[in-house]
């Protein structure tokens, strides 16, 4: 897909932080942006501050706005972005509802929007984007549930393009795991919580990790991630302040 213009695009969880810029980057490429979030007011901000971005007002998790959503647009791109912030804490601080709170929530959205993206199905060529996260791959322990939760998400993305492929819906699913950033909200949680544990300030422990994601670096990312090539797609990428690599 070398041509955004008029592309059909849902961002979901485009409210803030790195959907947010997704969804800015998809509009300036020239796709049809529909930002979905929970909180009225940022969505009505960014629609205001970016002309031709039309939003939804909708919580991600509920079990028919997957459905509903992709039935009223039938996305030619679809970006999941949403979720939540983890309890941060060490494991004997937390509860089971507070360590599994990223189970009930990014993994549901996951299973709830991959599984209505094959039902519906969504047109051959379509592009799909989930957003977990690096601590699927080297964990998080003052996170509580979150890293596994997150590498669920990479599990049901490979499932389901292995559906994709067998069913012959030629519809790409993509994972991509974000570097810790101060750019989000979930971000400046890890930040705030591991720089506390090891005697720094948040300032001295984000110097440190290098360069950093931001809202414009993620969207200008993920345009060219669905612009490139299907044929040469990894199945996930590790996104950093400098770009996509693919994890292989």
């Amino acid at each position: 897909m070398n041509e955004m213009s008029g592309t059909s695009t849902l961002v979901v969880g485009a409210s803030r932080g790195l959907g947010r810029g997704i969804a800015i980057a998809f509009r300036a490429a020239g796709a049809d942006v529909v930002a979905v979030a929970r909180r009225a007011a940022p969505l009505a901000e960014l629609a205001a501050a970016h002309r031709g971005i039309g939003i939804e007002v909708a919580d991600a998790v509920e079990e028919d706005t997957a459905s509903r959503l992709i039935d009223r647009y039938r996305p030619q791109v679809l970006v999941l972005v949403a979720g939540a912030a983890p309890v941060m804490g060490d494991l004997h601080h937390l509860t089971w509802e507070t360590f599994s709170a990223n189970w009930h929530s990014d993994v549901r959205i996951a299973f709830a929007w991959l599984r209505a993206a094959l039902a519906a199905p969504l047109a051959p060529g379509s592009r799909i984007v989930l957003f977990s996260s690096g601590a699927a791959l080297n964990g998080s322990p003052l996170s509580g549930g979150y890293a596994g939760a997150k590498a669920t998400q990479w599990f049901i993305a490979q499932y389901s393009q292995q559906l994709s492929d067998t069913d012959g819906l030629k519809i790409s699913i993509t994972t991509v795991m974000p570097r810790m950033t101060p750019h989000g909200e979930v971000g400046r949680a890890g930040i705030r919580a591991y720089a506390q544990a090891g005697g720094r300030s948040e300032d001295e422990f984000t110097r440190d990790l290098g360069p950093l994601i931001t809202p414009q670096i993620a969207g200008a990312a993920m345009v060219d991630l669905v612009r490139s090539d299907p044929a040469t797609l990894e199945p996930a990428y590790l996104l950093t302040g400098s770009g996509c690599s693919p994890l292989r």
